[in-house]
C-alpha cells in the first residue's frame, strides 16, 4: 500500500503571537485558521497563504516534538512561498510596509538583480521575530502543473 506523505503544517517559532499574527493576516493576506490555547501556556495561531494547501503553525511554549529540538523565535529560514507574478507579489508587500528585497535571480557568479528564466525569480523577507523567507515565481498555478 502506498503512504501518501502530505505536507499540510509548517511550525514558525514567533516571540510575540499577537505581532506575528497580525503579521501574517494584516500584512501578508493569510487566512487565520485558528488561535487557541491548546494546553496550559501553549498558544497555536494557525495561518493559510491564499490559495495554499500548506499552513503556518505560529507556535508559542509548545515543547519540542520527541527526538526533536527546539527552534527559537527567527531561526526558520528560506522556507519558499510561490506565486505566479513575482513583481505584483513585491509590490503587494511594499504596499504593506513589509521590507522586502528587490527581485533577484541565480546567476553564474551567485545572486544578480531581476529576473532570470522560468524558475528563476525570487525575493525575500523577514516576519517581525526575523524568520525568513524566499518567495520564488512559478510559471502557472499549482494546480495548473
Amino acid at each position: 500500500m502506498a503512504v501518501h506523505w502530505t505536507l499540510e503544517v509548517v511550525p514558525v517559532p514567533v516571540a510575540d503571537l499577537d505581532r506575528a499574527k497580525e503579521f501574517y493576516e494584516t500584512k501578508l493576506g493569510f487566512a487565520v485558521d485558528l488561535d487557541q490555547e491548546v494546553a496550559p501556556g501553549v498558544r497555536i495561531v494557525q495561518t493559510t497563504p491564499p490559495g495554499s494547501r500548506c499552513s503556518l503553525a505560529l507556535i508559542q511554549g509548545m515543547p519540542p516534538f520527541p527526538g526533536t529540538r527546539e527552534m527559537p523565535p527567527g531561526s526558520l529560514q528560506g522556507l519558499q512561498l510561490c506565486v505566479t507574478d513575482i513583481e505584483a507579489a513585491r509590490e503587494k508587500l511594499l504596499a504593506a510596509g513589509v521590507a522586502v528585497s528587490p527581485v533577484m535571480h541565480v546567476g553564474a557568479e551567485g545572486w544578480a538583480p531581476g529576473r532570470g528564466g522560468v524558475w528563476n525569480a525570487f525575493l525575500t523577507f523577514t516576519d517581525p521575530d526575523g524568520n525568513g523567507w524566499a518567495v520564488q515565481e512559478a510559471p502557472s498555478e499549482l494546480t495548473e502543473r
